[in-house]
């Protein structure tokens, strides 16, 4: 049963999606950047794509336990296939099919399933083009699997001084990045001043790129103060050097989905008041989006007990945030690390309020607490390098604060979203 956009497939309402972010695994990919996981990363812009010009190609997803399966939806790239199966598994060595055509016209199928087992595969044996086989998204929906929808994320601020990979230990920011790697996030999201001194595109390309610009395709930047340092205006040298990465809308602040989960990138060096166009154009976010949690992350926090205190300029964000009913809030700015307990814009303890988490630490020399302590804060670390790791589920988070030499330094205790 193929069914093209706009159509709508019977039953299984309760039925939830599976397979985003389950491991992958894929019989070609055309290059290094269009790998079998970005099937599956909930994404509309990447895509895994096969090797050109030979059948048959297969894509695999790995539920993690047995699950019942209802429904499997193919979001094809221009190169699709004109025959293929979709197969199940039990053991990943004996198959079953689940649907097959000989007529495949791409677009996107949406296949009413019924099968159980752990792993799914996409089985191409015909192309319909000359090139290979690419899907958008590989969705299977159903009951079971190792489906509480867990992915990480690796997170943290002031990244870059003058220093390369080459340096080895002794750059921060190479220490950093190796622990990003050792982590193997889904996304790594940067809470600004991704690049000191000023952020020129030089400086990016001499300094971040050789450490940070390893993961620079699961990198969801913002911009800090020090972007907007750059001689050339509007933080240009961020802006070539991340592309549509940064700007997906033509904007420095933008949104993406994965999982259960809604982000929000915010820009704090643009106005933040409350008719501003950023606000505004926050708030519509948030009142489109269906996903269960929300998180958001910019430069500048609120709340701060370092050495640049309470700084106002996001109060609006905090008040669209809290009433939408957001969950974490990230930043960064001051070279400390602090977390707070949950907390209404006003800074009042509430359930009902974000927790929110200062985390720049990613190279940038450390700062101290110079302020009085916020009521709500719970930890505060200096002298120390290193990015929070935060493990983020279908229905809420922990974390931890890692040190770039392993040690973990904090644990966000697990908390449900609102």
């Amino acid at each position: 049963m193929l069914l093209q956009v706009g159509q709508v497939t019977p039953g299984h309402a309760d039925d939830g999606l599976i397979s985003q972010g389950r491991p992958t695994t894929a019989s070609s990919v055309e290059d290094s950047t269009l790998t079998a996981d970005k099937a599956v990363d909930g994404g509309t812009t990447t895509r895994w794509a096969s090797a050109e010009g030979s059948d048959p190609q297969w894509i695999r997803v790995d539920l993690g336990d047995p699950a019942t399966i209802s429904r499997v939806r193919l979001s094809w790239e221009a190169a699709y296939a004109r025959a293929y199966r979709v197969e199940v598994s039990a053991d990943g060595a004996t198959w079953t099919t689940l649907s097959s055509t000989s007529a495949g016209d791409g677009g996107v199928d949406d296949l009413t399933v019924t099968g159980s087992g752990r792993y799914v595969r996409v089985y191409g044996t015909a192309r319909a083009t000359s090139y290979g086989y690419s899907l958008w998204e590989l969705e299977v929906y159903g009951k079971g699997g190792g489906g509480d929808g867990s992915f990480v994320v690796a997170a943290a601020g002031d990244i870059a001084g003058n220093c390369r990979a080459g340096d080895g230990t002794a750059c921060p920011h190479e220490r950093t990045a190796r622990l990003v790697e050792s982590i193997n996030p889904v996304y790594v999201l940067t809470m600004g001043d991704n690049q000191y001194d000023d952020g020129k595109l030089s400086e990016y390309r001499s300094y971040y790129a050789t450490t940070w610009g390893r993961f620079k395709t699961k990198t969801r930047p913002t911009p800090g103060n020090h972007e907007y340092y750059d001689p050339a205006g509007g933080a240009s040298g961020y802006k070539a050097y991340f592309g549509s990465i940064a700007t997906p809308g033509g904007k420095t602040y933008y949104s993406f989905d994965h999982g259960n989960w809604h982000f929000v990138a915010l820009d704090s060096e643009q106005s933040m008041s409350a008719g501003s166009a950023q606000v505004t154009w926050l708030k519509s976010d948030l009142a489109r989006t269906t996903r269960k949690c929300v998180a958001a992350y910019w430069h500048h926090p609120l709340f701060n007990s370092g050495s640049k205190g309470y700084d106002p300029v996001s109060l609006p964000v905090w008040r669209a945030l809290y009433a939408a009913g957001a969950d974490l809030i990230l930043n960064g700015h001051d070279h400390v690390y602090e977390r707070f307990r949950p907390q209404d814009p006003d800074g009042k303890a509430t359930a009902a309020g974000p927790l929110a988490v200062t985390a720049g630490l990613g190279g940038a020399e450390n700062y101290t607490f110079e302020h009085e302590v916020h009521p709500n804060s719970l930890v505060r670390l200096t002298d120390l390098h290193g990015v929070l790791k935060l493990t983020l589920t279908g229905t809420g988070f922990s974390g931890q604060l890692v040190q770039d030499d392993g040690r973990i330094r904090d644990t966000i205790p697990a908390t449900a979203c609102h």
